[in-house]
């Protein structure tokens, strides 16, 4: 019986693969990034402003960043060349 048990908990110990790499998702300037138990993480781009991102952050063990894929308003200054 004991050995049945164990059996059957290596069986879904070793089952469950590596998580898929995570993407950033949103077209939000700030992302929350938040660490798991075990070393993971998640990140979530769904606030539009630092100080939302922030808030959510507060009692997690989290950081804020930048979303590297959101759309950016162009520089100011900055033309392009006509033709």
């Amino acid at each position: 019986m004991m050995r049945a048990l164990l059996f059957v908990v290596s069986i879904i110990l070793f089952a469950s693969g590596p998580a898929a790499a995570q993407r950033f998702d949103g077209n939000d300037p700030v992302c929350l990034q938040v660490w798991e138990w075990g070393g993971s993480s998640t990140i979530s781009c769904q606030y539009r402003s630092w100080d939302a991102c922030r808030a959510a952050a507060a009692s997690l063990s989290a950081t804020c960043l930048p979303n590297p894929y959101a759309p950016r308003a162009p520089e100011p200054g900055r033309r392009r060349p006509s033709r």
